[in-house]
Parts: C-alpha cells; sequence; structure tokens
C-alpha cells in the first residue's frame, strides 16, 4: 500500500487520510461521503479554505473570484477545465470574494480574478487576470511538485 496523503474534505471540512495509489479513483470524504478528488471545482468558505491550506498533501489552486467580475465568469470553463486535466494531482477551489469580502483583505487581493497556489501550508504563487485552461495547467505543473 502506497504512502497516505491528508485531504481536507471540501464540502465538510474534515480530515481524510487517502492512499496516494488511489487519489485517481474517486476517494469519498469518511464523514459525508464526497469525492475527495474528482477533478471538480468546489466552492469555498474562509474556514475550509484555511483548513485545507494548512492540512492537504496535495497542492490547492483557488480561484478568488466574484459573480459580478466578467473575467472573473469567462475564465470559469477553464478553470474547470484545467481541474480536469490535473485531476488526482491537483485541488481546485474557487471562493467568492463578494459572499466572503474579508478574505480579499487578508490574504492582499487587490484584483480579481486571482489564482494562488498553496502548497505544504503555505502559499507557492500566484497568477493574475483570467487564463486559459493551458495557462492554468502551466502555472501549475511548473510551481508546484506533481508529478508530471
Amino acid at each position: 500500500m502506497s504512502a497516505p496523503v491528508k485531504l481536507t474534505c471540501l464540502a465538510c471540512g474534515q480530515p481524510n487520510r487517502v492512499p496516494s495509489d488511489r487519489l485517481r479513483s474517486g476517494p469519498k470524504c469518511g464523514t459525508c461521503g464526497a469525492k475527495l478528488a474528482d477533478g471538480k471545482v468546489a466552492a469555498l468558505d474562509p474556514k475550509i479554505l484555511q483548513k485545507a491550506i494548512a492540512t492537504d498533501g496535495l497542492p490547492l489552486i483557488v480561484d478568488f473570484w466574484a459573480p459580478w467580475c466578467g473575467p472573473c465568469r469567462m475564465m470559469a470553463p477553464e478553470f474547470a477545465k484545467a481541474s480536469q486535466a490535473l485531476a488526482g494531482q491537483v485541488r481546485f477551489a474557487k471562493i467568492d470574494t463578494q459572499d466572503f469580502p474579508a478574505v480579499s483583505t487578508e490574504r492582499g487581493i487587490r484584483g480579481i480574478p486571482l489564482l494562488i497556489l498553496f502548497e505544504k501550508g503555505r502559499e507557492i504563487d500566484r497568477l493574475p487576470g483570467a487564463r486559459p485552461a493551458a495557462d492554468i495547467e502551466s502555472f501549475v505543473r511548473s510551481k508546484s511538485k506533481i508529478s508530471v
């Protein structure tokens, strides 16, 4: 059996341990049954975001966006495509800065859309502006320690 990877459930916030060789086979949360690494973009609240940043064993890329932002809405399908392409290697999430304005202040966000890559409890890098899926994938691959 491979070494376990710790993943915070992006639905309920509970920590889970998943064997690394099972990450691409759709592991589920032991508490709520939500999928943990299914290649979909999860909508987060600040509390779950903080837990995931602090504890996750996989890189986490977060899209800071707002529903009134045209470029944010244009980039959403591209972000989802990148999420599918990197399923099981990186987790993708988004947080609505309109619903949670304190997140912008806490993270020093001056403009949206903004992608922030987190790994091993810390911020790795930022990618501002609307980007196509290929740019997002390239950014994640170049900045994180995923196996390509």
